[in-house]
């Protein structure tokens, strides 16, 4: 897919970027001394959006621009290449929608009154689109109903990484719909279960823990709901591991994570759980009989026959 320059709009440009001016720029005889489109380099960026940067244009001459009166080179001649955007607009890519589940607290069995349902799953770009020069989103999310799709390459880089999120789609009881290409690849799920599931599982949970270390030592608090769902994560990893099977519903474990959810369980107490949890864990690597690294060549071949598969009008 293609990858356009990210933009952020609060970013300011440091000294020596290449720069786009969007309006002319017009000199003290009231004359255009150069025009829109002009390329200049900042010589002083503004120590905020409120002020101007100060832009060197090739004949020498300075002048003060705010920063929405340029735009940055590489952006500008990148034009809407790639622009994903574009085809979203002129096509309901939702429809094209293989597979959709539901995951998050009512498929962990945590679910409470405040619980919203979370739908994920995978669509098919139509082929034109997809070989457009726009090409099309990585993700499709609608707020409004807590949906989020993943076009297919996408999900199945994010699945041989072993991202959590993508392996309990595949593994979630509560599926809302999919297609025989979709049940295709859940037939085939156990190609992305292999023991890189211990690197993205643990080294998440650890980071995780550390920043909330230190919310504790300079607020006194942490988000409980958070806490709870890193320490079922790392439940969820052993069991792959030991199992080599992604076990959603959390079963025996529901009542102590909801009493951390609660915020009942002292944080010794869950420090105390989490690293006995990266002891087993260890242990479980140690044991799996699970594959280094997942079947490329198979998800290959899949992700290959899905494209064929695109240049039909129905969605397979």
């Amino acid at each position: 897919m293609n990858k356009r320059v990210h933009y952020q709009p609060n970013l300011i440009y440091s000294d020596g970027t290449q720069v786009v001016t969007v309006r002319d720029i017009i000199g003290p005889n009231g004359r255009t001394q150069h025009p829109r489109g002009s390329v200049g380099v900042v010589v002083r960026a503004p120590r905020d959006l409120d002020h101007s940067y100060r832009v060197k244009f090739p004949d020498g001459v300075e002048v003060a621009l705010k920063a929405d009166e340029l735009t940055l080179l590489a952006q500008y001649k990148e034009g809407e290449i790639g622009n994903s955007e574009i085809n979203a607009n002129r096509s309901d890519l939702f429809s094209r929608v293989i597979f959709k589940c539901i995951i998050g607290s009512r498929a962990f069995s945590l679910e409470d009154e405040q619980s919203d349902t979370d739908y994920r799953g995978i669509y098919l770009p139509p082929a034109d689109l997809q070989w457009s020069l726009y090409g099309v989103p990585e993700q499709l999310d609608c707020h409004e109903t807590q949906e989020t799709y993943w076009e297919l390459q996408k999900f199945l880089v994010l699945a041989l990484k072993a991202n959590p999120n993508v392996l309990e789609c595949l593994y979630t009881p509560l599926v809302e719909h999919v297609t025989p290409l979709g049940q295709e690849l859940l037939d085939m799920r156990d190609i992305f279960l292999t023991r890189v599931v211990y690197q993205t599982y643990n080294g998440y949970v650890m980071s995780q823990f550390k920043k909330m270390q230190t919310d504790i030592k300079n607020q006194g608090k942490v988000k409980w709901k958070h806490v709870m769902h890193l320490i079922r994560l790392l439940i969820s990893g052993v069991t792959l591991l030991r199992e080599g099977y992604v076990v959603v519903d959390v079963g025996p474990h529901r009542e102590q994570l909801l009493a951390i959810k609660r915020g009942e369980v002292p944080w010794e107490e869950t420090e105390k759980w989490r690293k006995s949890l990266h002891k087993e864990f260890e242990q479980a690597l140690e044991q799996t009989r699970l594959p280094a690294r997942p079947d490329y060549e198979t998800a290959n071949h899949y992700l290959i026959k899905a494209r064929r598969l695109a240049t039909q009008e129905k969605l397979p």
